[in-house]
């Protein structure tokens, strides 16, 4: 059910091992985002790749269209785990929060572990950007307890929602 107050929202997957066939997170995400009465505004996988991943992710900031970029993947501290340097430079503001909240939420779920996540958040060019783990049960726990409440524009006191105009304004 799409609204006045849907958001509209890219999915980015970064996987160097799966297809988009074989993305459960992204899928996840995906249907998510439409089931809270969301658009899908894109949805792309490509590899674990810093230089891919900025050029996908800065069309995306610049498009008026995409106000919310949802990524999945590469937030670890293994091999070519490597969103956040990727998207970090990209950002106008950093909202520290999201990881911070994120790894508190895992640390429930999961103990210690958590401690592996570098989910991040940030802002730019008055589209928000939210750097989720690539498991599926992550993308789950971003959306259920973070995302998905602060998309919503009748979340109170406040959310990301009604925000986003006034990201736009600079005020």
């Amino acid at each position: 059910m799409i609204t006045t107050d849907a958001l509209k929202i890219a999915v980015l997957t970064l996987s160097d091992s799966r297809t988009l066939e074989q993305d459960r997170s992204g899928s996840y995400l995906c249907e998510s985002l439409q089931e809270a009465g969301h658009q899908l505004a894109d949805r792309r996988l490509i590899p674990d790749d810093i230089y891919q991943m900025r050029a996908v992710v800065s069309q995306w900031i610049a498009d008026p269209q995409v106000q919310v970029i949802l990524t999945t993947g590469g937030t670890g501290v293994t091999g070519r785990d490597s969103t956040p340097e990727a998207i970090m430079p990209l950002l106008d503001k950093q909202i520290e929060g999201f990881g911070e909240l994120f790894r508190l939420i895992s640390y429930e779920e999961l103990g210690s572990s958590a401690l592996h996540s570098r989910a991040l958040a940030g802002q730019a060019n008055a589209t928000l950007i939210f750097c989720i783990p690539g498991s599926t049960g992550a993308c789950r726990t971003a959306w259920t307890k973070i995302l998905q409440p602060q998309l919503d524009i009748t979340t109170k006191p406040c959310n990301f929602a009604t925000m986003l105009p006034r990201f736009k304004e600079g005020l």
